[in-house]
């Protein structure tokens, strides 16, 4: 069982990796054929940023109109526009902007001025020739969590004929006269990318600190100390974790960088946007939490997954514990992400894939200075017992970690989701409980016994019933949400209404939907041209508290049918069967 457990945390690791690098690609294939309507399902998918974002430009006298249309479900940051002429005989003045909407935004964690649907900015300006060219910069975000990058767009306006031709890409000239054509120009580009790689550089550092990477970080280091005693041994050992740092980070960035070209809307955390894989990032923390605790133990410690006497072996777990680094990192590391990411996205491809790679080596620095100089790791504290203690507290920020990313899956989902993971979770336990019973009965665990095979069925249950439940298709809702004001509506209206007044925590409420609330129903009242009404009394709602109180009820469930044209309504039993509810359906429409 040990074994099928240690075979499962592998398993995650590969997933986890590879769903990272491939999962959007899936998505890509699809977005063209994406209905708006499906953007904020559990399996959403967003538009192209060019797509979601359109400007028209009026060109006026001495200014410029930009008309924005943008799709529902979508917004634009008014202080993230930017306007700026590319000639020098070209002159803008301050844009004129329409009041927005104020939005507290969770990506920039502050309340700020949106716009939805369209909005129209007037742009002064005075130029000396026919032509001109400016850059727009603006920046958007989809109410289901997606935040797009500064897009960058180029406008060419003939100012006589007011033609306007809008690219992605500045022209020839465009880029001539930004260039300036000078070697000062061009030493300030290099000094500008030797200074982003020395920032992405230490931001890699940066990132060994956060919650996700630090306990990675640190049991690694602390092996050394027991492990791999050679300098030749610590070298390779240093050189092949930063390898998998390394690959992973290029890995990724090279996706990125191709879903960009195929006009994917990618920025750094898009693996996070996929349920499952959070998921599985969950489960992941969750078990690298239990090893930590001691709970359960996979070897020697986590990081030595794979790892024996035998040199090749160890090198490729020490290559493997890099990609795990770079795994758990990404829900900590989205936020130092942006700047890396707002630059290599401007730069051709090489250059991109170089940010990315000083990031991951910065990840990885600590590791190799360790590996090289042997002095440092002669200052690491000895092997004792309170390397058992330090162990224990590291499983803290993964368990802390764990949650949030379930809080996450949550506002992608639903609370029915995060209490299906919750259970996945509990399976997971479950599987590990009885293992350890068996072994602590002193009985000889088989391949085929029934303890292991049940521990089996627990561990696929936990990853397959989720991944089922994320995966499935969103069924359209077949009712609308109840207030007085749509039921008065109706009612004068002389049409046919259904009402079910309900709550999560009503366990009749439930068993009624799942007895009651079949196919035919829903066919009864499409056929019979009823409309439903549902009243969610999970918290309270004065207006469901109302109707209860009309109908002298304290608590729910409260279905009532209103037939065409009546005064009053039917009051139908709380335990409901199937046939009742047809019966009071099939009733409520005027027969002629």
């Amino acid at each position: 069982m040990i074994k099928l457990l240690k075979a499962t945390l592998i398993l995650l690791t590969y997933l986890l990796a590879s769903l990272s690098f491939a999962q959007s690609s899936l998505t890509d294939n699809l977005s063209s054929s994406v209905d708006n309507n499906r953007l904020l399902s559990p399996n959403t998918l967003f538009l192209p940023v060019e797509q979601v974002y359109q400007v028209a430009v009026e060109v006026k006298e001495s200014e410029l109109v930009l008309n924005w249309s943008i799709v529902e479900g979508y917004y634009l940051y008014r202080d993230r526009f930017s306007f700026s002429a590319v000639d020098a005989t070209s002159q803008l003045k301050a844009p004129i902007f329409e009041t927005g909407k104020r939005k507290w935004d969770d990506f920039f964690e502050e309340e700020l001025e949106v716009y939805y649907t369209k909005t129209s900015i007037a742009l002064p300006y005075k130029g000396e020739g026919d032509q001109m060219e400016i850059q727009i910069e603006s920046q958007g975000c989809a109410d289901a969590g997606l935040c797009y990058p500064p897009y960058k767009q180029w406008l060419t306006i003939n100012l006589v004929s007011g033609k306007v031709d809008i690219s992605k890409t500045p022209s020839a000239a465009a880029q001539a006269a930004m260039q300036g054509g000078s070697s000062s120009n061009v030493g300030q580009q290099q000094f500008s990318l030797g200074l982003i790689l020395i920032f992405a550089l230490l931001g890699g550092m940066i990132l060994n600190l956060m919650p996700c990477v630090f306990p990675v970080l640190s049991i690694k280091a602390l092996s050394f100390t027991m492990t791999h005693q050679t300098q030749s041994s610590r070298r390779s050992h240093g050189l092949a974790y930063t390898a998998g740092v390394v690959a992973s980070f290029v890995g990724i960035a090279f996706v990125m960088l191709s879903l960009r070209a195929a006009g994917e809307a990618i920025g750094w955390g898009f693996q996070l946007q996929s349920p499952l894989f959070v998921m599985l990032l969950i489960y992941l923390f969750f078990i690298m939490g239990l090893v930590f605790s001691g709970y359960l133990e996979i070897g020697s410690s986590l990081m030595s997954i794979g790892q024996s006497s035998e040199r090749d072996e160890s090198l490729s777990s020490s290559f493997m514990t890099g990609v795990l680094a770079t795994t758990v990192a990404s829900p900590c590391t989205a936020p130092f992400m942006g700047p890396a990411l707002g630059f290599a996205i401007a730069q051709p491809s090489y250059l991109a894939l170089l940010v990315f790679a000083f990031l991951g080596l910065g990840m990885a620095l600590p590791f190799v200075l360790l590996a090289w100089i042997p002095s440092l790791t002669a200052k690491l504290p000895r092997p004792g017992a309170w390397m058992d203690s330090f162990k224990q507290f590291l499983a803290f920020p993964l368990y802390i970690t764990g949650i949030w990313l379930l809080w996450v899956v949550g506002r992608q989902t639903s609370v029915d989701i995060v209490a299906i993971i919750i259970f996945g979770l509990v399976l997971i336990t479950m599987a590990i409980w009885i293992t350890k019973l068996r072994q602590a009965s002193g009985q000889k665990i088989t391949s085929f016994s029934f303890g292991n095979i049940l521990a089996a069925l627990c561990l696929i249950g936990a990853l397959a019933i989720p991944a089922w439940s994320i995966t499935k298709e969103a069924e359209p809702a077949r009712w609308e949400p109840y207030s007085q004001q749509r039921l008065s509506e109706l009612r004068q209206a002389q049409k046919a209404v259904f009402v079910n007044l309900t709550a999560d925590w009503c366990i009749t409420c439930l068993a009624n939907e799942k007895i009651a609330f079949t196919n035919a129903f829903y066919r009864s009242l499409n056929d019979n041209q009823v409309t439903y009404l549902k009243g969610d009394w999970t918290n309270n709602d004065p207006e469901i508290t109302k109707l209860l109180n009309q109908f002298q009820r304290s608590g729910v469930p409260l279905y009532l049918v209103y037939p065409e044209g009546a005064a009053s309504a039917e009051v139908l039993p709380q335990i409901l069967l199937e046939s009742t509810l047809l019966k009071a359906i099939k009733s409520s429409k005027k027969t002629f």
